[in-house]
């Protein structure tokens, strides 16, 4: 199997089905995953997410290697599960009936 991440985060490569590159993907995910199933990831990228953004930083947005993005991309999804897990208990934002957001413009990478 070939790595998907840098080699410093090998240890975070099962969560690799995060590496989203579109916000609605990511949204897709939280919303077909189980709190349990988020939890695990929280509970994974949570202490190693410093030295990412770290170890992102490192490269110029518009020209980072593929496992960098896909890193930066578990980091995008780490916010997309942060309130979820944090806050809510549940994927879905309580309260918020049938309202929904389509983002337009993501920021690059």
């Amino acid at each position: 199997m070939t790595a998907l991440l840098p080699s410093e985060f090998a240890d975070l490569e099962r969560f690799s089905d995060w590496c989203l590159d579109s916000e609605p993907k990511r949204f897709a995910k939280r919303m077909a995953s189980s709190m349990a199933e988020m939890q695990a990831f929280y509970d994974a990228i949570t202490p190693r997410a410093e030295e990412a953004i770290s170890y992102c930083d490192k490269f110029p947005l518009d020209d980072m290697p593929e496992d960098a993005q896909r890193l930066l991309q578990l980091l995008y999804s780490l916010v997309m599960v942060s309130f979820p897990v944090e806050a809510w208990r549940q994927p879905h934002i309580p309260d918020s009936g049938a309202a929904y957001l389509d983002l337009l413009i993501e920021p690059v990478p």
